[in-house]
Order: C-alpha cells, then sequence, then structure tokens
C-alpha cells in the first residue's frame, strides 16, 4: 500500500508546531508577549491524536508491537540523557565548582531550582523514566516537560485498538461516551479526576474520530458550516468566560478544559478538511520531520533547552519578534541535528540489545 505523504505532512508540520510552542513557553518567557504564546496552541498536540487515529487500525498484535518497539526506543533515548546529564555535572564539580554550576541551571529562570546536585548518580530518575514518572533532567528541563504526551499516547492507544477490535459497531458511542465524561469532568470540576483520566476522556475522542475519518473526505459544502460551528464556540467562549480566558488558555491545557477544548476546534477541523483533498506528491523536508517525529519530538526538548543560553545574552538587544524568528530557526536546526545524532543511538542501542539477546538465548 503506498504511503500517504499527506499524513507526514502533517506530523511535520505539527511537529515544527510543537518546537515553535516550546520555543515560545519555555524561552520565550523572558521575552515573548502572551499574546504570541497563546496563538502558538492554535496547531497543538491534538493534532497527533488525531493523526494517530487516522492510521491506527484493529489489530492488536501489530499495534502492541509498535508500542513495544517506541518504548525500548524511548528508554535508549532517556538513558542516554540519563548520563549526559550526569556527566555534565561531574564535570561542572570537578572542572569548575558547584557555585558555577548552580549559575549556569539559574539561566532556566527563577520557577526553575535544582533540588540536588551531585557527582552521585540519581538511578531513581532513570527508573522513574522508563516507567514514564516525569522527573527532571536538570540540564534539560523542557524534555521532561513534554513528555506527558507520550503517556497519555501509550495509554490512549491501547484502549483505542481495543475498542476498534472488539467494538467495531460500537465507535460512535464510545466517542459519545468520552464527550460526555469530558463534558461531566467541566461541568462538575469537583469530580475532575487527578492521573490522567481526564486527558484520556478527551483524546481519545479526538482520536476515534480521527478512525472514522480513515480514507473519507468532509463534502465541500459542509467545510462553511464546521468553520462556523468553531467560530461561534470562540464567540460564546468569550462571552461566557470573559476576555480574559484569552490569557489562561494554556492553563485549562493540563488537564485540557472546555476553553482548551474549543481552542483545538480550528486546527482539527483543518486537518480533517485538507485530509484527502490535499495531495503531497514528492517527499520534502517537512514530510521527512514527519516520518521521524518521535526523533524529532525527542529532540527539540533538548534543542528548546540549549536555546535557552542564546535568548538569555540576546533578549536586551534584539526586537522580540527579531528574537523570535532567530531562536525558533536555531531551534529546528538543532532538533534537526541532534534527531539525527538520536537515531543513531537508538540504532546503536538496538543492536547491543540484538548482541545480548543472542548471548543469553537459551540453546
Amino acid at each position: 500500500m503506498k504511503r500517504d505523504l499527506y499524513i507526514d505532512f502533517a506530523k511535520g508540520l505539527a511537529t515544527l508546531s510543537i518546537i515553535f510552542i516550546h520555543t515560545a513557553f519555555w524561552s520565550g518567557q523572558f521575552y515573548s508577549p502572551a499574546e504570541v504564546r497563546v496563538f502558538s496552541l492554535v496547531f497543538d498536540v491534538a493534532l497527533f491524536y488525531a493523526l494517530s487515529g487516522i492510521t491506527s487500525g484493529s489489530n492488536i498484535e501489530k499495534t502492541f508491537y509498535r508500542l513495544l518497539k517506541l518504548q525500548i526506543t524511548y528508554m535508549i533515548f532517556v538513558t542516554f540523557l540519563f548520563f549526559l546529564d550526569y556527566f555534565f555535572k561531574v564535570f561542572g564539580l570537578n572542572f569548575f565548582s558547584l557555585e558555577w554550576l548552580k549559575k549556569f541551571y539559574s539561566t532556566f529562570g527563577s520557577k526553575y531550582t535544582i533540588a540536588n546536585i551531585s557527582n552521585v548518580p540519581q538511578w531513581e530518575n532513570l527508573g522513574n523514566w522508563y516507567l514514564h514518572q516525569y522527573t527532571n533532567a536538570d540540564t534539560f528541563p523542557v524534555v521532561m516537560g513534554s513528555f506527558w504526551y507520550l503517556k497519555v499516547y501509550f495509554i490512549l492507544t491501547v484502549f483505542g485498538v481495543l475498542i476498534l477490535k472488539f467494538f467495531p459497531k460500537h465507535i460512535n458511542w464510545f466517542i459519545a461516551l468520552c464527550v460526555i465524561l469530558t463534558l461531566l469532568f467541566n461541568i462538575f470540576p469537583e469530580i475532575y479526576p487527578t492521573g490522567q483520566v481526564g486527558y484520556v476522556a478527551f483524546y481519545l475522542t479526538i482520536f476515534l474520530i480521527g478512525n472514522r475519518m480513515k480514507g473519507k473526505k468532509i463534502p465541500a459544502k459542509i467545510i462553511p458550516l464546521l468553520y462556523g460551528l468553531v467560530a461561534v464556540a470562540l464567540v460564546w467562549m468569550f462571552w461566557f468566560y470573559g476576555n480574559e480566558i484569552f490569557y489562561k488558555i494554556n492553563r485549562n491545557k493540563f488537564p485540557p478544559k472546555i476553553p482548551y477544548i474549543i481552542w483545538t476546534f480550528f486546527s482539527l477541523v483543518t486537518l480533517f478538511t485538507l485530509y484527502n483533498r490535499v495531495k503531497i506528491s514528492s517527499e520534502n523536508f517537512v514530510t521527512y520531520i514527519g516520518k521521524n517525529a518521535i526523533f524529532f519530538y525527542f529532540a527539540q526538548g533538548i534543542s528548546s533547552s540549549l536555546v535557552y543560553f542564546l535568548v538569555v545574552p540576546l533578549k536586551e538587544y534584539l526586537s522580540w519578534w527579531i528574537l523570535m524568528i532567530l531562536i525558533y530557526l536555531i531551534n529546528v536546526i538543532l532538533a534537526f541535528g541532534i534527531s539525527a545524532i538520536l537515531k543513531k543511538i537508538d540504532g546503536l542501542g538496538w543492536n547491543i540489545l540484538e548482541i545480548l539477546r543472542k548471548k543469553t538465548a537459551v540453546k
């Protein structure tokens, strides 16, 4: 079956959007206006869940194998990150000083504090990362700050494939159930659960809708109606919550509440409108990013941490919009290079695991 390059292209654009979001919200907190940070969320992580729904099927074995491969790739990455963070601290303590390290980490801002700087490996952090408890990686704080997506992805993919396999004629009912749960959690916030329940209820809705859209095209006459409904929803949001809700969109993202959910409507409608309508005939820079989205997702956490050290000295000398464009472009270039390195490290990790498997196999 021929690969649909539109999916790769959409993943690539979504990945570039995530890099922009993390540019605006992390190092961008020092110089960018709040309006820019809010508008950066227009094309957000919900797109990945929709695209995952489009590309997912009911084959449990294939899906679980894909998740297992992703888990191992993730574990290889966080192991690399753990030792990178640890050796940097050892380097700083032995060749400079504790005060130098504290000054280094202060670059990330007063909101980010280091609890413990030691030349003793904190193995508990590596164990936490393996099991998706995202304690901070001190040298690269953006990495763990963006990994909440991965845990939710694992959970909803398992639920999603089970629904697709065993309840293929009841998918609409499960969509309705997820919508009802999301509304109940928002109407009665006192029952809004902690953990991942609220995330999964909303993003599983998007996943299942994406799956229902698989191979279909939205009729042209319905498109104006859909965008009209998006506009009505936005007008209602500002009327009901007040204009100040605009500056609180990100607060309503974790976990997703009504204002943020409405904020995602435009991007989702656009994604589904262009699906099976826009044809990408050849591979390009954006489709390459889409094909390697997981490595770019890992890489942007490192690159978005590194650009802090450009922002701090430059923010006093450049206009915010020039600095934003410059830092974003540098972030993309860094993510591109780091993702290539991570891909090599992943291949090396898999080769080591294969050698260990063969050495320990019972003959």
